[in-house]
């Protein structure tokens, strides 16, 4: 089985799927001369041609406009934004158009989209540039949204995106661009909706995507030490979210981590905690504790952004918070 790089996976899931469907094709910011500025369409415009592989100007309204617009006429846009920071010039035309044509018009106009592009922090970058959007977009009705944590998920599941057939947001990483695991060459789907126990365990569910799964790893590995068993879900879809996958294992380790890249007030764990509270609150053993960023934009200074990013150490530290408390 190949190993690939996440640029690599998305790359492959998108030139499957315009093989597959010629009514799929690529729009964005640098995706055809350029080859992509993080190289993820590297290649596609020699094999794809300048129809289907289409640079733009930066002008995100104006390009989500026309994705939307080609979606509404029977083609299949993947609009590639170069950061979601830049989604929210062309916010209006994903929330109040794309989100919702379908159920205005009654089932009649259907809207299979995918905005896909780099999202939340990425070092070093400012606070207009280092927000997580998985939590906003998740807000309104009409929006899937998918945040994949490693390669082989980020191909199964975009691969299921662009056949679904309704707007969705798909959220990736600079900082995992590079991340590799094996992919199979052979086709594959991951059903839209469906979370994953990546690490068995028997202590203490703890529930993280993105680039917070793998901080989650790391804290596992090193409570594991201390003998402390953690069973890391990764839902792989924000919306919908596999809460069942969730309340299983809680039954199971009777308290529950959130490790959550957005900030506390409004976030995905505020949400995630109290559906755990309405459907598993008798097998909880200790109140559900939730790691995010603080709640302030994200510092440009080195040493002020490494006390505001998440670490392995707070998702530790709540662990043991919750093993501790009976």
């Amino acid at each position: 089985m190949p190993e690939l790089q996440f640029r690599e996976a998305i790359r492959q899931a998108m030139q499957e799927e315009m093989r597959r469907n010629e009514k799929v094709f690529l729009m964005g910011e640098e995706v055809a001369e350029y080859n992509g500025a993080y190289k993820v369409s590297q290649g596609m415009l020699d094999e794809f041609g300048p129809k289907r592989i289409i640079d733009t100007p930066i002008s995100e309204l104006g390009f989500a406009g026309i994705g939307v617009g080609a979606a509404m006429n029977g083609l299949v846009p993947i609009v590639e934004f170069m950061t979601f920071n830049f989604s929210l010039v062309g916010v209006d035309q994903i929330l109040n158009n794309a989100a919702k044509i379908r159920y205005m018009s009654g089932g009649q106009v259907n809207m299979p989209i995918i905005f896909r592009g780099p999202n939340a922090a990425a070092g070093q970058l400012g606070a207009t540039h280092s927000v997580a959007f998985e939590s906003f977009f998740a807000y309104f009705p009409g929006l899937k949204v998918i945040y994949a944590s490693e390669p082989y998920d980020a191909k199964g599941l975009l691969k299921s995106a662009i056949r679904d057939g309704n707007p969705i947001i798909f959220c990736e990483s600079e900082q995992m661009y590079g991340m590799k695991q094996e992919v199979p060459d052979e086709e594959f789907l991951i059903p839209i909706g469906k979370g994953k126990i990546k690490r068995e365990g028997s202590d203490v569910t703890v529930v993280a995507h993105g680039k917070m799964y793998h901080l989650a790893v790391e804290a596992a590995k090193a409570l594991a030490k201390d003998g402390i068993d953690c069973e890391i879900i990764d839902p792989r879809t924000i919306k919908p979210f596999d809460i069942d996958l969730v309340i299983k294992s809680i039954k199971k380790t009777n308290r529950c981590v959130i490790v959550d890249e957005s900030h506390p007030f409004g976030g995905i764990a505020s949400e995630v905690g109290f559906l755990i509270q309405r459907d598993a609150f008798d097998y909880l053993d200790a109140p559900v504790q939730r790691v995010t960023l603080p709640d302030v934009p994200a510092p440009f200074a080195k040493n002020l952004y490494d006390l505001w990013y998440p670490n392995a150490k707070q998702v530790v530290d709540a662990v043991k918070s919750v093993m501790y408390k009976n």
